[in-house]
């Protein structure tokens, strides 16, 4: 039960993360992607197989 709650308050912080990373990206680039969601979605994709590779490194079955 526990490691659920980890994962999941893991995940919306990953969310969050994710969109702080785009908006500086675009922000530096000065306009906003024509993809942003297909970007939005390569950020997220790498920081939770990091993180959850890290967890289950944390939490062992």
């Amino acid at each position: 039960m526990t490691e659920a709650l980890v994962f999941l308050a893991v995940a919306v912080a990953l969310y969050w993360l994710s969109d702080r990373i785009l908006l500086r990206i675009e922000a530096a680039r000065g306009a906003p992607f024509e993809s942003r969601t297909l970007i939005f979605f390569a950020i997220l994709l790498t920081l939770a197989l990091a993180s959850f590779w890290a967890l289950g490194r944390l939490f062992p079955p």
